[in-house]
């Protein structure tokens, strides 16, 4: 029996929070919104949110450095800033295209980055350079996912694909028609050699690497757009927000629903959840939404 409780709510972004992502400590994470105000949280300290950047234009996507304790910013329209967090000053920036940065993804000490005119960048964290790139499709590059068995990169794309590149020199192995609208969040399963699909068309999909992407499951998960995966620090749990303005938890055995988190049953999101966080202090979740807060869930499983 899955039983949830609601034990904080932070605010302070002044628009949409679109990016949740780990800090240094399990109990620390940063947010990004609309706003262009990068915070990071205190999930002991829940008051003291601690301004990291401001930017003029929208954050969609972060990435922790944990070997260099850097967080690198996708800043809409600019490009990447390098933020080093023992002073909490930018060390470095790189403007590599006009486009919106929707992902970051850390693999070595290379940063993935999936951007809005279809191009998937690879940049060298020690050069602030751009060693590899590769654009398969004039439509937005919306997510990675980083296969954690092989050198495999997934991405999804808002022409309905899913495109999987070798990760060393970003060569395209397969394309795959995988839903009928954007496909928002990708990830690949921590226990099982699987990949997750979610999209704007409210279904998620399973997926088999090992016989060249099949169709395992396709499940019609929400009411509208699921914005993000995310799996629980155990890996046999996940869960999937939506603009629908839930959240749901579900098994990662054998796929089911296992509860929805919504605003009549539980004070939830009054508008689209855009993105999750689950910690490994005290497998607490967070959630953010258009409506500019983020909420802290205990969850006990």
């Amino acid at each position: 029996m899955i039983q949830i409780n609601k034990v904080n709510t932070f605010k302070g972004h002044k628009d949409a929070i679109y990016t949740l992502h780990q800090g240094a400590e399990p109990w620390q994470f940063f947010s990004g919104s609309g706003d262009g105000m990068v915070v990071k949280w205190d999930l002991k300290n829940p008051d003291q949110g601690q301004l990291i950047a401001n930017l003029p234009t929208s954050v969609y996507a972060l990435q922790y450095i944990p070997n260099r304790n850097m967080l690198v910013i996708g800043q809409n329209y600019q490009g990447i800033h390098i933020i080093d967090l023992e002073t909490n000053k930018e060390i470095g920036s790189l403007k590599f295209t006009d486009a919106a940065i929707f992902d970051l993804k850390l693999m070595d000490d290379y940063v993935l980055a999936a951007t809005g005119d279809g191009t998937l960048f690879k940049i060298d964290l020690g050069t602030l350079t751009i060693t590899k790139k590769s654009q398969n499709s004039t439509k937005s590059a919306r997510c990675i996912s980083i296969n954690p068995h092989n050198s495999e990169i997934a991405v999804g794309y808002s022409d309905s694909y899913i495109r999987v590149f070798n990760g060393e020199d970003l060569q395209l192995d397969q394309e795959i028609e995988a839903h009928k609208n954007s496909v928002f969040s990708l990830s690949y399963h921590p226990l099982k050699p699987l990949l997750l699909s979610a999209s704007r068309d409210a279904h998620l999909k399973i997926w088999d690497p090992n016989r060249e992407y099949e169709l395992v499951e396709s499940i019609v998960a929400h009411m509208y757009a699921i914005n993000h995966i995310e799996f629980s620090p155990s890996g046999h749990h996940f869960v999937t927000c939506s603009m629908d303005k839930s959240i749901k938890v579900w098994s990662s055995e054998e796929f089911q629903l296992l509860k929805v988190i919504d605003k009549s049953r539980y004070a939830s999101h009054g508008t689209s959840v855009n993105k999750l966080y689950w910690s490994t202090y005290q497998n607490q979740l967070a959630s953010c939404s258009d409506d500019r807060t983020i909420s802290i869930w205990d969850l006990k499983i």
